[in-house]
C-alpha cells in the first residue's frame, strides 16, 4: 500500500491494521462491546452485512468492504486512516474483545498477520492426521507454524529459501524444515509428502512447480502472499491433473475466526515472536522493514 504495489494508493495514506486499545464509546445498538473492554481492529473495518457473501459469514469478501486504512467510505469522500492515531473509529461488527491471558502486544499482530494463515487452516482442514507445510517463515509463515501446531497437525513442514531460520522453525514447533535454496534434491526428497501448503511468500520467482510436487495426490495449496502486481509464476496444467491437486487463495479472516484465533491462542498458550517499539519510530520500522530485520512481526507502542 505505501507503494502503490496493490494498485493506486489514495495518498495521503497513513496506515496501521492491527489495532489494540480500550473502548472509550460505544455505540448504542453495539451489543458485543462496552466502554472499559480491551478491544482489537484488524484489516477490514467495514462490509455492507447484507449481501450473500456477508450473510453467509464471508463478509471478508464482500465487494464493498472497507478496509482499515487506505480505503474510501461507500460515501466516496471519506477515507480510512488506520490505527496510528489515539482514537479509531470502527464498525462494532469488526471489533473484537482481547481475551485476558493474551498480552495487548502479543495480540496486535495476530489481528491479521496471524489470521490470515489462520482461517486458511481450519478452512482447508489443519489437524489430526494432516501434514501441513508452510512456505516462507517470515511474519505471516511463523504464525502459520505456530498455528498449524496448535490445530493439532500431525507434522508441520517449514520451508523458505535459506538454512538462516532453520533453529528459529523448530524452536516454534515445526518438525521438518526444508531450505529450498541449499537443500539438494528437496522436491524429489520430499514428493507427495503434504496435504496442504499454505504459502505466504510473494514473488513471481519462486519454484512453483516444486512446491506443488510435495503434495499429496488430493492436496491443497493456498497462496496467502500478495505480490505486488499480483503475479506469480505460471502452473502447468499437467501439474495439477497428474496429481489431482487444488490451487486456491485466501484473504484475511473474518471477525469471527479472529475470536476463534484468539481463544486458540491463550488457550494454548501462543507467543508469536516480536520486537515492541515506539510508535515514534514508526518510520525506522518501515525501512528496517525493508531491510528483512524483524524476527518475525514489529509491534508499534504508544
Amino acid at each position: 500500500m505505501l507503494s502503490s504495489g496493490w494498485g493506486p494508493t489514495p495518498y495521503p495514506c497513513c496506515v496501521g491494521h492491527e489495532i489494540v486499545g480500550k473502548a472509550v464509546r460505544v455505540g448504542k445498538e453495539v451489543k458485543n462491546i462496552k466502554v472499559g473492554d480491551r478491544v482489537g481492529v484488524g484489516a477490514q473495518a467495514q462490509s455492507c452485512l447484507e449481501c450473500v457473501d456477508c450473510k453467509n459469514g464471508n463478509m471478508t469478501y464482500c465487494k464493498k468492504a472497507v478496509n482499515t486504512y487506505g480505503s474510501i467510505y461507500p460515501n466516496q469522500k471519506d477515507k480510512s486512516y488506520g490505527g496510528y492515531s489515539n482514537y479509531n473509529r470502527t464498525h462494532g461488527a469488526f471489533v473484537v474483545k482481547i481475551p485476558e491471558k493474551i498480552e495487548s502486544a502479543d495480540a496486535a499482530p495476530m489481528l491479521c498477520g496471524g489470521v490470515t494463515v489462520y482461517s486458511p487452516l481450519v478452512r482447508n482442514g489443519c489437524g489430526p492426521g494432516k501434514t501441513v507445510g508452510i512456505v516462507g517463515v517470515g511474519g505471516l509463515g511463523h504464525f502459520g507454524v505456530l498455528f498449524a501446531k496448535a490445530l493439532g497437525a500431525d507434522r508441520v513442514v517449514g520451508i523458505s529459501r535459506k538454512n538462516d531460520k532453520r533453529d528459529d522453525v523448530l524452536k516454534l514447533g515445526a518438525d521438518k524444515y526444508i531450505a529450498t535454496g541449499e537443500d539438494k534434491d528437496w522436491a524429489a526428497e520430499n514428493a507427495r509428502t503434504l496435504d496442504l501448503i499454505i504459502c505466504t511468500v510473494s514473488s513471481e520467482k519462486m519454484p512453483m512447480t516444486e512446491y506443488l510436487s510435495l503434495l499429496k495426490v488430493g492436496g491443497t495449496f493456498i497462496q496467502v502472499g500478495a505480490p505486488d502486481g499480483g503475479n506469480l509464476p505460471p502452473i502447468n496444467a499437467f501439474t495439477l491433473i497428474a496429481n489431482g491437486i487444488k490451487v486456491g487463495g485466501s484473504l484475511i479472516g473474518t471477525p469471527q475466526e479472529i475470536e476463534e484465533m484468539l481463544q486458540l491462542a491463550a488457550d494454548k498458550g501462543i507467543k508469536p515472536w516480536i520486537e515492541v517499539r515506539p510508535m515514534k519510530e514508526a518510520n525506522q520500522a518501515i525501512i528496517d522493514f525493508e531491510k528483512g530485520l524483524p524476527r518475525y512481526r514489529f509491534v508499534l507502542e504508544n
